[in-house]
């Protein structure tokens, strides 16, 4: 690891426990729909956990993330209660949106969360909009939207880089390729380089390996820097895997089970960051084992919680539909 991907441990330990809580939320979320309890459907993040935490790792609650209809990772690593937000997905009155957001819309103003969405490339502009907020009012904000490689073949994608470029706008765009736009291979679907694509707009464009958090880490503190100065947008590509198909109904036959498996063997940023800073002397197995452990417990309370608690009202069903600035 250089010297410019170094944290402190009390860093690493906050890493470490944000994505390990990710994996274990949606392993377990995954397996609670396996009951039957959970309404609707879910898009699992696990396998992908390095990204969220290496992104949202130095925001602030002031600064804005946009997601995708793969939210939960970013929720967890923009600070959203776990607890919260296993009741949401359960569809109960606890839930951070009271349960009417569900999986794919769960919303955190507080915390900067605009918001898990179902529009693929919808989150582009809404990002623009935060940021040209934070600009006009001289915050100092960030705002950093998640898209998947789908997503970067939307118009509304297009329109958000340039008029990013062109006002000067502290966003970054994250485009998180994991491959697949549902069961379409980017390989087939995504023409050119996408770095190459975003560069064209005249903003500064890497990719990086998603399964290295410090990769991904310096990346994103590089790009959240420029946006603090005012320098404008950034674009990263993060190439990382996605353990569970594209929903939870997905059966997920056009990979095959061999290519699975050594994805979860091979790929794993969980791992990778184990391997990194166990050898490195930085924090030691049993000190990660302990957090292991630790989170196992948080993700157990949150479930019962979750089954524990009251569905909403009827009377609920018109609130908080519209969120008022005035």
């Amino acid at each position: 690891m250089g010297s410019a991907m170094q944290l402190s441990r009390s860093d690493l330990v906050r890493a470490y426990r944000t994505m390990r809580t990710i994996r274990d939320f949606e392993d377990r979320v995954n397996h609670e729909m396996g009951t039957g309890d959970v309404p609707g459907s879910v898009h699992l993040y696990a396998g992908q956990e390095a990204s969220a935490v290496g992104f949202c790792f130095d925001l602030q609650d002031a600064d804005c993330i946009a997601s995708t209809h793969r939210g939960h990772g970013h929720c967890i690593a923009k600070g959203v209660a776990v607890a919260g937000m296993m009741a949401e997905i359960f569809g109960k009155a606890t839930g951070t949106c009271k349960g009417k957001g569900g999986s794919m819309h769960i919303a955190d103003l507080d915390k900067g969360m605009m918001g898990a969405n179902g529009i693929v490339g919808g989150g582009p502009p809404l990002i623009c909009g935060a940021a040209l907020s934070a600009k006009h009012r001289k915050t100092g904000g960030v705002g950093v939207v998640f898209m998947g490689d789908g997503a970067f073949n939307q118009g509304t994608t297009a329109e958000s880089l340039n008029l990013a470029v062109i006002w000067k706008l502290p966003v970054v765009f994250v485009v998180e390729d994991n491959g697949f736009a549902e069961a379409t291979s980017s390989e087939y679907a995504v023409a050119g380089d996408i770095c190459a694509r975003a560069a064209a707009y005249g903003m500064p464009a890497q990719s990086v390996d998603g399964i290295d958090f410090f990769a991904v880490h310096e990346a994103a503190r590089r790009a959240i820097e420029r946006c603090r100065k005012g320098e404008g947008p950034s674009f990263v590509h993060v190439v990382l895997p996605r353990y569970y198909g594209h929903f939870s109904g997905d059966a997920d036959t056009y990979r095959t089970p061999q290519e699975k498996e050594a994805m979860r063997r091979e790929r794993d940023c969980l791992k990778v960051f184990r391997k990194k800073v166990s050898e490195a002397g930085l924090l030691d197995v049993q000190q990660l084992d302990q957090i292991d452990k630790e989170i196992a417990a948080e993700i157990d309370a949150a479930v019962k919680s979750a089954r524990q608690a009251a569905m909403p009202e009827v009377s609920e069903l018109v609130t908080d539909v519209y969120v008022r600035y005035l």
